[in-house]
């Protein structure tokens, strides 16, 4: 097949369901864009379980009477928790923090700027803790199963489970992108399809022509699959340069200041990247597909 031929086949479908081809074009960039913002949420989220995880601590809150009697850990009691916990594999570091230092803890991570809270905040508020620092967060049940049910332990705090919760949310906004981007998937399926079966019949005649002359069902049928092809692929471009400018004018003004804290792990230009040949791809092979199959069960030449 020539490609001088093929080109201008192509071209004329194209411009001959301009308005066809254009809700198509918009309605793949929207599911493309809705895709590839839910595969940078899922990256973003990653990033960032990491940079949480490398903070988590295991806090064993201790009983009052050990709070009060003892503040310095000099005890047998906290003495041997301390102990027994520096000892315990994966344990990385223990701080001990008593009722003075819980109060200036709090004070300066909770209520750094909220003096007149922190006015409020007395030294009996907090019991004593130990902060305990795990190479490995998964090794939290160890903590709660050796150290829980010990004398002078009131309870075990897992800020992993904090860190679950807030990646539930995260989670929760990337199965919305995924599930707006499959329903516009749908729809722009659909108008693939209708496009073929459009442009296959306003050029039912020259297709039959040519295969009285001897053209094969391919030779006829792959300008109308390239047109879906090419409509995808402008489709995915825009997608891309949709999520390239969201990130520029929009992502990075509004979490600024949480990527300046590190709580949210940036979106970079290489993560833009990295997802945008996933999504010609994607839009490519369903154009293809879709064209192929309504070629091959609703167009007859």
């Amino acid at each position: 097949m020539r490609a001088s031929f093929l080109f201008s086949e192509v071209v004329t479908g194209l411009r001959r369901n301009f308005t066809m081809t254009v809700a198509m074009i918009l309605t793949t960039a929207i599911s493309l864009g809705l895709f590839g913002a839910g595969l940078l949420v899922v990256q973003m989220a990653d990033k960032t379980q990491r940079i949480f995880l490398d903070r988590v601590e295991v806090q064993l809150f201790l009983t009052d009477d050990v709070s009060t009697l003892d503040p310095d850990c000099e005890q047998d009691i906290c003495r041997t928790l301390r102990s027994d916990l520096e000892n315990t594999p994966s344990v990385v570091s223990v701080q001990y923090l008593n009722r003075e230092d819980a109060v200036a803890d709090a004070t300066e991570r909770v209520f750094k700027d909220q003096p007149e809270l922190a006015e409020l905040v007395s030294a009996d508020s907090f019991p004593a803790s130990f902060k305990v620092k795990l190479s490995d967060p998964d090794r939290f049940g160890v903590i709660q199963d050796e150290f829980g049910s010990r004398p002078g332990v009131e309870s075990v705090l897992n800020q992993k489970d904090l860190v679950e919760r807030l990646f539930s949310v995260l989670s929760g906004v990337r199965n919305a992108a995924f599930a707006i981007a499959v329903v516009q998937a749908v729809a722009a399926i659909l108008l693939i399809a209708n496009m073929v079966q459009i442009a296959a019949f306003t050029r039912r005649t020259e297709v039959g022509i040519m295969r009285l002359v001897g053209a094969t069902r391919w030779y006829t049928q792959l300008p109308f699959l390239l047109e879906a092809v090419v409509a995808a692929v402008i489709g995915a471009v825009l997608a891309i340069a949709a999520l390239f400018t969201a990130k520029s004018a929009f992502i990075d003004d509004v979490l600024a200041d949480v990527y300046d804290a590190n709580i949210v792990a940036r979106v970079t230009t290489s993560d833009v990247l990295l997802v945008s040949p996933i999504l010609v791809i994607v839009g490519v092979g369903m154009a293809a597909i879709t064209a192929y199959a309504t070629l091959r069960l609703y167009v007859r030449e």
